[in-house]
């Protein structure tokens, strides 16, 4: 099992891509990877890009009041997928089309081969709803969007969570940008 000083280092370096990316801003998002009984996190409110020391979280039980406020969601990502790392950021153009659609169907070529429908789905920031409706969506896809609130993206690790991460964001974007191109144009469920 890795130690969290190496688990620490990814958290940094997978934070500071997201930030340059602009899949996050200020404090936004959080993110998580499993071990052992449970799983590190970000804790609340701390930059992704310097994210100082991180709240470990067991899969039963109370969690540390200094863990991610998401942290109910990640829990249940764990408990239910096979996903072993979670990004979620607050992409603008997946938050934009996620206010309109249920699901988002890409056109570009990588995301037809790596994700080719996202589900949107709906709950308050930290609920128990949400983190049923968030780890159901992840098990039919590796990257699904909370309505208006940003993704949440699964992986075998953060490099993997955050390059889902990056190419729903991409995917969104194409499709605004040819919403733009071709008005009439309906790609989104």
């Amino acid at each position: 099992m890795r130690d969290a000083g190496e688990i620490t280092e990814d958290f940094c370096r997978i934070g500071r891509r997201l930030v340059t990316e602009g899949l996050i801003g200020a404090n936004f998002g959080n993110i998580s990877i499993r071990s052992g009984d449970g799983f590190y996190i970000t804790r609340h409110g701390s930059y992704l890009d310097l994210p100082g020391e991180l709240a470990y979280v067991s899969l039963e039980g109370p969690a540390p009041r200094q863990a991610s406020s998401e942290c109910r969601v990640h829990r249940q990502i764990y408990k239910e997928t096979p996903h072993r790392a979670v990004v979620h950021a607050h992409p603008p153009h997946a938050v934009a089309l996620s206010m309109s659609k249920n699901a988002i169907s890409p056109v570009d070529s990588e995301g037809l081969l790596f994700c080719p429908c996202i589900p949107v789905v709906t709950g308050f920031p930290g609920s128990e709803e949400l983190a049923l409706n968030v780890s159901q969506g992840l098990l039919v896809s590796s990257v699904t969007i909370a309505r208006g609130h940003g993704t949440f993206a699964g992986g075998i690790d953060l490099d993997e969570a955050y390059i889902r991460t990056s190419l729903a964001e991409h995917s969104c974007r194409i499709l605004i940008l040819l919403k733009q191109i071709i008005p009439d144009a309906e790609y989104s469920t």
